[in-house]
């Protein structure tokens, strides 16, 4: 949704690098691209305003102008803005000091708020709760049903005595819900109501009157991302007519600019609290601010993928994996292994969603977006045509081997023979990674290096360089080596004068004076 925004804002910060000092004509050119940038991506005007303004203002006072790096903080500038409008810090749920705690879902027709009332169960009950869906959608055809196997997909419990289909009293279903949810040991109640026009009297009365009835922890009003501008102006009827406490948005996976998000919250003063990116039940999760921002910026979500990858593998059989793999060129892991670390990545979620989700993965948009989802149904395919002797050591797998297991996973012969290839390259490689020896290819940084063959050979060169012929030359060399020698030894950490040495000539520039405090 906000790929149009982030291509935008990067453009305009690449035009800033490199750049030791900042003019005000250069802040000027990068305020007007940002919003430029905005007002396409459907942002309100008013918002625009206020975030140009305020960026202006720090990005022209001493906190760039004194930077080592003027564009990065012009960066760090404009991240934290974007938070601001966004809605600053997570606003999580309120619950009830006595269950159950009710939470009244309002919004549009079509803004997906039966679906969301699943998805919101579900995570619920993710964090340790029961929670109940309650039917007060008695206007729109088959709402109860469709409310009824969503609950059920969702594994949570549901209330709906009347039909619907405009036969019923929702009010009267909220409030006996309250009661039924203690009988039940239930201890958060979602209410599902009908959807409405901002214009539509009747239904917004009926809206209030449910809030009423059941006094709700929480009322959050759910919000369709595709329909820009509209968006903000809905919220307001609804803010003045029901009154609100917390914003959902749904359907962030689409295509449309991602406008209304950056709007709501600036121009309601409510908070967005949770996000539905997609139609699986799982595709939802509270509203970060913070990694929303990085997302748009193209600086990736770290913290929501290692928290995916939390909820997904176990620590014990990461510990089991990790040990395989630092066995003895990792040749106890196996493709049983390999297959069970897809499948582990696949529960995560969409392989280019998580990938999106990386730092720099901004500039590989489109290579993303093409990646082969059943690729890794192929893979498994192709393992699981092997018999378990040549799963536990593919050395074995010769022509015939090879021939059959591409007849039993419908592939070519030159697909089996990669992907073994591919197989013993990635166990040597992350084998070596378990074993401490870095990233192949990386040279000089810890953790990172490129193998011990590689130091070997840059001391052999080191060793062998040239003595000047001239004696006194070379004398005064080795002098001069030798006094570094004994200066590296007696200094302090990278190099610096210990601190029994006194300061010499050696002075830190201001900047990091302030840095370091």
């Amino acid at each position: 949704m906000f790929d149009t925004l982030s291509d935008r804002l990067s453009a305009t910060f690449k035009s800033l690098r490199g750049k030791g000092r900042l003019s005000e004509q250069d802040i000027d050119s990068a305020a007007r691209e940002i919003r430029i940038a905005l007002l396409e991506a459907d942002v309100a005007l008013p918002v625009v305003r206020a975030f140009i303004s305020s960026v202006k203002e720090r990005a022209l006072g001493a906190e760039v102008s004194k930077a080592l790096n003027p564009s990065q903080q012009v960066i760090k500038i404009v991240n934290e803005e974007l938070i601001g409008i966004l809605g600053g810090e997570t606003r999580r749920l309120r619950f009830a000091k006595t269950p159950p705690t009710v939470i009244m879902l309002a919004g549009l027709q079509g803004a997906g708020k039966t679906t969301l009332a699943g998805k919101l169960g579900l995570w619920l009950k993710g964090q340790g709760h029961t929670p109940l869906l309650v039917a007060c959608d008695l206007q729109r055809p088959n709402a109860v049903t469709q409310l009824s196997v969503v609950a059920d997909r969702a594994g949570v419990g549901f209330y709906g005595p009347q039909p619907g289909n405009g036969v019923g009293d929702p009010v009267q279903v909220a409030k006996d819900s309250i009661e039924y949810a203690r009988s039940k040991m239930h201890d958060v109640v979602i209410v599902d109501t009908a959807g409405r026009l901002g214009i539509d009297q009747e239904l917004m009365q009926q809206a209030a009157d449910i809030r009423d009835a059941t006094s709700p922890d929480e009322v959050l009003f759910v919000v369709d991302a595709m329909i820009g501008q509209d968006a903000v102006n809905t919220a307001e009827a609804f803010r003045d007519g029901v009154g609100f406490d917390g914003v959902v948005l749904s359907k962030l996976d689409g295509d449309a600019r991602g406008g209304a998000a950056l709007s709501i919250a600036h121009v309601t003063g409510k908070q967005i609290m949770f996000a539905s990116n997609g139609e699986k039940l799982d595709d939802f999760d509270a509203f970060h601010p913070d990694r929303m921002a990085s997302r748009i910026l193209g600086m990736g979500d770290i913290m929501s993928l290692i928290e995916k990858a939390e909820q997904t593998f176990s620590q014990e059989e990461a510990a089991k994996m990790a040990s395989k793999l630092a066995s003895k060129k990792g040749q106890e892991f196996t493709l049983d292994d390999f297959m069970a670390q897809m499948e582990q990545v696949r529960k995560m979620g969409s392989i280019s969603k998580l990938l999106g989700m990386l730092p720099g993965m901004g500039q590989m948009k489109e290579q993303i977006a093409n990646i082969d989802e059943k690729e890794v149904d192929r893979v498994g395919a192709i393992i699981k045509s092997m018999t378990p002797a040549e799963r536990q050591d593919p050395t074995i797998i010769n022509g015939s081997r090879r021939a059959r297991i591409a007849k039993g996973s419908g592939v070519e012969v030159s697909a089996v023979k990669g992907l073994v290839e591919r197989f013993f390259e990635a166990r040597k490689m992350m084998s070596r990674m378990a074993q401490g020896g870095g990233m192949p290819g990386m040279p000089g940084m810890p953790g990172m290096g490129g193998g011990p063959g590689r130091q070997k050979k840059q001391i052999k060169q080191a060793k062998g360089k040239r003595k000047s012929g001239n004696p006194m030359k070379r004398k005064a060399e080795e002098q001069a080596a030798q006094a570094k020698r004994e200066q590296a030894q007696a200094g302090g950490a990278f190099g610096l004068p210990a601190p029994g040495q006194g300061p010499g000539d050696f002075e830190l520039p201001d900047e990091f004076k302030k840095f370091m405090g």
